[in-house]
């Protein structure tokens, strides 16, 4: 069974062939044998009882006249007219041989060998010689009821035997040529059933390597809808060369389009296009598997499109979570750390890979991570959620964490904890700052009051003074004592309006304007009195700078602030230098102030535009005029910063030879007009230095 299990399937339908003829004609010379020999037996049988009947009517005159002669030619008459015919002779009542066609001698044995009775009308008898077996014949000659003798004939029998064999010799010859004709017939029949079984083999094999553009199925000579003369191209049988219309779900024909695709094939096989195009078992095989491997491929383009889908959400996923700032974190049931973002891992100070699989790690100080696994464990067991702020305390840093815990279901069963934290040390620091401008807003609506109600016996004193000055002799101590009124009361009306100033917010006159030109204004305005103090100012301005929408009059305010603070801190014999350019990388227009004093002191930088901070003796300030300047600069959809000590390319050289200070560096940026076209290369710029500045000072 083993080896022929290994035969090709042609050789199996050759042998199946050739065994089922032989076993058939086999069978067939051995039922045509028997039948054969059982007919030729009759057939010997009837011959031999004509010859004897015949030779027995015949006889009976010869026998009544004695004519021996005549009896002679009879019986040898009788012997001559076939070759199976061994012997003939008749006898008298008495049994003497009357003639017999022996040459060598009757044979004695022979003449009581096959005796009839005078009740019986024959007898036949299976006589046996030397060399072969004899059916003897014995038939009574009568005349009327009176027996004469008796005729004897003798037929052999393997002569007889012999016609069968030659007739069985036939049927085995004819047998093998229907066998070879069988196994001919066999080979075309199996070479056609196995070419398109090795098709089917070698499609198979094609389809386990991936190739699914396969077309087995034989071409149609006509498709359905030429058959069926149909134009319904919305059809999805319509123009499908590969698949059988019958295999297509949804088809648009009438006879089938509300039923089921599970018994389509049976009211299929009453449509002419079925009975047309249907073929036989391989065929609709082949069909099969067009079908299938056009569903295959459909399917595995199908899933590798979700596997591309999947990959580029988890590596989108992936991509969100590796920038976003918030701490995440996803724990098993097990508060087994599976998943970590590098925000998380960098604010642990550990790598991932530490990270994931243990149950502890240094998120929080001791007293705080017993708490935190306290409502880990609650979470687990109830499906709530938390959210609260937590203060925590990393490398000697206080840092505010909004901490958000969520359970994660797989079904209706809790698989783990998702941990999302934000750090919102930041916004706690603009809180209080927004507290603090608040409070601000309120002293400042304290101090426009205040001012306000001041200022008018304030202008009584300073007229009332002024026009006892014009009456009273310069040379006289009331004279001095009055100046000394006038100056302190000029001192506190400054106070009040920048107190004034402060507390009201006037609305700006947004317009078109030339930023050279406002800086060029102040320049001309101050350099007088600047040049009293041996103070130089150094102008650097680009030109062809493109306008700026801003309020001309505030932008100057800003300006000599600026200036004005730059002259007190240098005090006396120094310089300032006012720049202007085009930031390439913002676009922005800016502005720079820089002098060569003593500097700021590293503690009072991030003071310098808090409201009322001065570092002037009292009356020298209000501590207003940067706070003023940094709210009109924000009006202005600008940033102003500061820098100290000055870098070195900044520093304007001092008159007399005097070793400039460290001194400090003021930089405004400023939006251009949104009408203007900007073009880099036809516009100076300032050098990448500045540029470093202002990103430094912003952080």
């Amino acid at each position: 069974m083993g080896t022929l299990g290994k035969l090709s399937f042609r050789s199996k339908i050759n042998l199946g062939i050739v065994a089922v003829i032989m076993v058939f004609c086999i069978l067939l010379a051995l039922l045509v044998s028997r039948v054969a020999v059982k007919a030729m037996s009759g057939e010997i049988k009837k011959r031999g009882m004509s010859l004897a009947q015949n030779l027995a009517s015949r006889a009976t005159n010869s026998i009544l006249a004695l004519d021996f002669l005549r009896l002679k030619n009879m019986v040898d008459e009788v012997a001559g007219s076939s070759e199976d015919i061994v012997y003939a002779f008749i006898q008298d009542v008495r049994g003497q041989v009357l003639s017999h066609t022996f040459r060598s001698g009757f044979p004695s044995a022979l003449r009581d060998a096959n005796q009839i009775s005078a009740a019986e009308s024959f007898q036949i008898q299976l006589l046996g010689t030397e060399d072969e077996l004899i059916y003897d014949f014995a038939l009574p000659v009568k005349v009327g009821d009176n027996r004469l003798g008796t005729v004897r004939v003798g037929l052999s029998r393997a002569k007889a035997e012999a016609a069968v064999r030659r007739l069985l010799f036939t049927i085995f010859g004819v047998s093998a040529v229907i066998a070879l004709a069988a196994v001919g017939m066999g080979s075309l029949f199996a070479s056609t059933v196995t070419r398109r079984l090795n098709s089917l083999r070698r499609s198979a094999e094609e389809m386990i390597k991936g190739n699914l553009a396969l077309h087995l199925g034989p071409p149609l000579e006509r498709n359905c809808w030429e058959i069926k003369n149909c134009n319904q191209t919305g059809c999805p049988a319509y123009g499908d060369t590969r698949r059988r219309c019958w295999n297509i779900p949804g088809t648009l024909s009438p006879e089938c389009r509300d039923v089921d695709y599970e018994d389509r094939l049976t009211c299929c096989k009453d449509c002419l296009v079925y009975q047309l195009n249907a073929g036989d078992e391989i065929q609709s095989l082949a069909e099969s598997f067009d079908v299938m491997a056009m569903t295959l491929d459909a399917h595995i383009k199908g899933l590798e499109e979700a596997e591309r889908n999947l990959t580029r959400q988890q590596q989108l996923l992936k991509t969100i979570l590796d920038v976003n700032p918030d701490l995440v974190s996803l724990q098993d049931q097990n508060l087994v750390y599976q998943a970590v973002n590098p925000a998380f891992s960098k604010f642990c100070g550990l790598p991932a890979q530490e990270i994931l699989g243990k149950t502890k790690i240094p998120l929080f100080p001791p007293e705080q991570a017993e708490e935190h696994q306290s409502e880990s464990l609650e979470i687990l067991q109830t499906g709530g959620h938390k959210s609260k702020e937590i203060l925590v305390h990393k490398n000697g840093e206080k840092r505010w964490l909004h901490m958000v815990k969520v359970p994660v279901y797989d079904r209706d069963r809790i698989t783990g904890i998702l941990m999302a934290a934000r750090d919102i040390t930041e916004i706690k620091h603009y809180q209080e700052q927004l507290i603090q401008s608040l409070k601000m807003e309120q002293l400042g609506k304290l101090a426009g009051g205040v001012a306000h109600e001041i200022n008018t016996p304030l202008c009584v004193i300073l007229g009332y003074a002024q026009m006892l000055l014009e009456d009273m002799p310069q040379d006289t101590e009331s004279h001095e004592f009055l100046k000394i009124i006038e100056k302190q009361a000029q001192i506190c009306r400054r106070i009040v309006g920048d107190l004034l100033s402060f507390s009201r917010h006037i609305e700006s006159r947004m317009e078109d304007m030339d930023l050279n030109r406002s800086l060029t204004e102040v320049l001309d305005l101050v350099r007088h009195s600047f040049k009293q103090n041996w103070i130089d100012i150094v102008p650097s301005l680009a030109p062809d700078l493109p306008t700026i929408i801003g309020d001309h009059e505030k932008l100057k305010q800003v300006w000599l602030n600026l200036l004005t603070n730059a002259v007190d801190s240098i005090g006396q014999n120094g310089a300032i230098r006012v720049s202007t350019g085009l930031d390439p990388q913002s676009g922005r227009v800016q502005v720079t102030v820089a002098d060569n004093g003593p500097g700021i002191p590293p503690e009072n930088l991030k003071k310098i535009f808090d409201p009322f901070f001065t570092t002037k003796a009292p009356g020298g300030g209000t501590g207003l005029g940067l706070s003023v300047s940094f709210g009109i600069i924000q009006d202005h959809q600008g940033a102003i910063t500061v820098s100290s000590p000055a870098p070195p390319e900044f520093l304007p050289g001092s008159p007399n030879g005097k070793a400039p200070g460290p001194g400090c560096v003021f930089l405004v940026e400023l939006p251009v007009s949104q009408d203007k076209v900007m073009v880099e290369d036809a516009l100076p710029q300032l050098p990448p230095e500045r540029v470093k500045i202002a990103g430094k000072s912003a952080g």
